[in-house]
């Protein structure tokens, strides 16, 4: 039996507030690229739902820029380390690794030659090092400036330069090589976050904190002028050359996008981006003929230059690790929770994300389900179950205002769609709600993990910390207790099958265990126990015959029901990251959510 990956709904840049964050472009104008913790994220421009991720750094990876030649890409991480890959294998081969600088990096540009490189960051002895990409030799130094420095650029065209924007607020600009400091510029008066030569090399253009951008001579660096005045009432985090070098792109703290006329130095249009804090833009890319821009909440926004107040199309999703998934009863969208409280609905043939509106948990989502009507119920750390609802029919839900709280913190949760019944696992209880009033309450004397209904048999199921799974049989709206089925390893996940046959269970001794449901024996001798970790999550395909399981060791197990000894491991399914939840769309496709905010649809074919 093989496998395959479908899709990867890739996880949005991980912005932070106050720092600039860098895109990368490809040469060709098809991709662009960003980071996310140890993750490289390449997209496609004209089809954002065609993904890849790198993930081969060990730590936070920082930036990432295609070399022009376009065939590499360099990413430099939060240690110092830069990595040289392939762009054209699916393996993205290592060609080189180099260490730099003792800190992290903060930007990366390569020669029109695609031979030399330069990086800069916040390293202990030096600020930025320029090399030779082929072997790492040195090509002259950076220097002259005091404290970090936050970007940098190489001049495109001979005779090269290299200029450099630092927290001391001044640019260092270089000649070589090999490349010697030649003089500072005084014009920013707080820290200067961007600096980008246009596309031929004739003029260059910095960025600052004080909200002030500046053009110079590319060749003898002497200041030409400045953009408005000053250009932006915040903070200008980037900016980004039109493909002809006749406008500039900016963006900035003060919730806007502005494209600049270069030779008159004056704004031709201003995008405003919203009102709230979240909408910030960190970042600015001019691609081709796109124009885009990152929020500070990471959503990438597609700017119309014909409708300044509208993006043409935003990509959402996450940009922190998510923690549980739900599975509408169409089959055709999934909704994927991170830990900051933010909930996405997915078309899963389309691959296009939509934030689910109105005023939602605000922090950790512990678990999700589909109720009835395409409503959808989430409980959360905030001690509350709450439920999203669609306007009309084929949108997106919005959050009521009808909020069950549930007096102390939820730890898993199920529903029986038929008659709106949902039975919530909190740390003190078990609850059943029906509809949105609680009709009773059963105190538990330890500490439940997981919960799962079979709506047929009304069967309840509840995995403990002890080690242990309790069943109950849900009468009318009250709970009978049944028997205790006994693990080696506290019960992490549990789940019914659809023919109410079976009843899966994982647990964090990395077994995952088949038992009937008439008396809940085990279902065959054969135990499942191919994971190296904790396991995380399971999940049954709709015909009863497959059971699939996540991990912390990051792979996903799909066992047979029927052939207790067949299975099939999807090794790295999210690499370096944890799977945090599992679905099945139908008997062959399963979809899986990690720790690396990344969203992934697989196909497993029968055997």
């Amino acid at each position: 039996m093989s496998y395959s990956n479908k899709y990867v709904f890739a996880a949005l840049p991980r912005t932070q507030r106050g720092t600039p964050l860098v895109l990368g472009g490809d040469p060709k104008g098809r991709n662009f690229l960003y980071t996310n913790g140890n993750s490289v994220i390449i997209r496609d421009i004209e089809n954002p739902a065609i993904a890849d991720v790198y993930t081969e750094h060990s730590c936070q990876v920082n930036v990432a820029k295609y070399s022009p030649s376009g065939f590499y890409i360099a990413s430099g991480d939060a240690s110092g380390k830069v990595r040289i890959w392939d762009t054209v294998n699916k393996e993205h081969i290592l060609k080189n690794e180099f260490q730099p600088i003792g800190g992290p990096i903060k930007d990366i540009a390569w020669s029109a030659d695609s031979q030399r490189m330069v990086v800069v960051g916040e390293g202990r002895e030096r600020f930025g090092h320029v090399f030779m990409a082929e072997t790492g030799t040195s090509v002259g130094e950076i220097s002259g400036q005091s404290k970090p420095i936050n970007s940098v650029d190489f001049r495109p065209a001979r005779p090269f330069r290299i200029v450099t924007a630092s927290e001391d607020n001044t640019l260092g600009v270089f000649e070589g090589p090999p490349f010697k400091f030649k003089c500072t510029k005084q014009e920013h008066t707080r820290f200067a976050q961007a600096v980008r030569y246009s596309p031929d090399g004739s003029l260059f253009a910095s960025a600052g904190f004080d909200g002030k951008i500046f053009l110079f001579d590319g060749l003898t660096s002497e200041l030409k002028g400045e953009f408005g005045s000053p250009a932006h009432k915040g903070g200008v985090y980037g900016i980004a050359w039109s493909p002809d070098g006749k406008r500039l792109l900016s963006c900035s703290g003060d919730k806007t996008c502005a494209v600049w006329d270069v030779e008159t130095r004056e704004q031709s249009i201003l995008f405003n981006m919203g009102n709230a804090v979240e909408n910030q833009q960190v970042s600015c890319l001019w691609q081709g003929q796109h124009l885009l821009s990152v929020s500070l909440s990471g959503e990438i926004n597609y700017l119309d230059v014909n409708n300044p107040d509208k993006p043409l199309r935003v990509l959402t999703g996450h940009n922190k690790p998510i923690t549980c998934l739900a599975l509408h009863p169409d089959k055709h969208t999934v909704y994927t929770a991170s830990h900051d409280g933010n909930v996405t609905s997915w078309n899963v043939d389309t691959g296009e994300g939509l934030h689910i509106l109105g005023q939602g948990h605000g922090n950790q989502i512990n678990a999700m389900k589909a109720g009835k009507d395409g409503s959808l119920l989430s409980c959360g750390i905030d001690d509350s179950l709450r439920r999203a609802v669609p306007k009309a029919e084929g949108e997106v839900p919005t959050y009521t205002d009808v909020v069950v709280p549930l007096g102390s913190q939820p730890r898993g949760m199920d529903h029986i769609i038929q008659d709106d019944t949902t039975i919530v696992a909190t740390v003190k209880e078990l609850q059943v709600i029906n509809g949105s009033s609680k009709q009773s309450a059963l105190p538990l004397d330890f500490e439940p993990t997981c919960v799962s209904i079979d709506p047929q048999s009304r069967q309840v199921v509840v995995g403990g910390a002890d080690n242990k799974i309790r069943t109950y049989k849900l009468e009318v709206r009250t709970l009978t207790e049944g028997v205790v089925l006994q693990h080696l390893g506290q019960v992490t996940d549990v789940c019914f099958s659809d023919d109410s046959q079976y009843l899966a269970a994982s647990d964090a001794n990395r077994k995952v265990i088949l038992y009937n449901t008439e008396e809940y024996k085990l279902a065959h001798n054969k135990e499942w126990g191919f994971h190296t970790a904790k396991v995380n999550c399971v999940a049954f395909s709709p015909d009863s015959k497959r059971v699939a399981s996540g991990s912390l060791d990051t792979s996903i197990i799909v066992w047979s029901v029927e052939q207790p000894a067949k299975h099939v491991t999807i090794k790295n399914a999210h690499p370096q990251s944890q799977i945090t939840g599992l679905t099945w769309l139908d008997d062959e496709t399963i979809v899986s959510v990690g720790q690396d905010a990344n969203t992934r649809v697989w196909t497993v074919p029968k055997a």
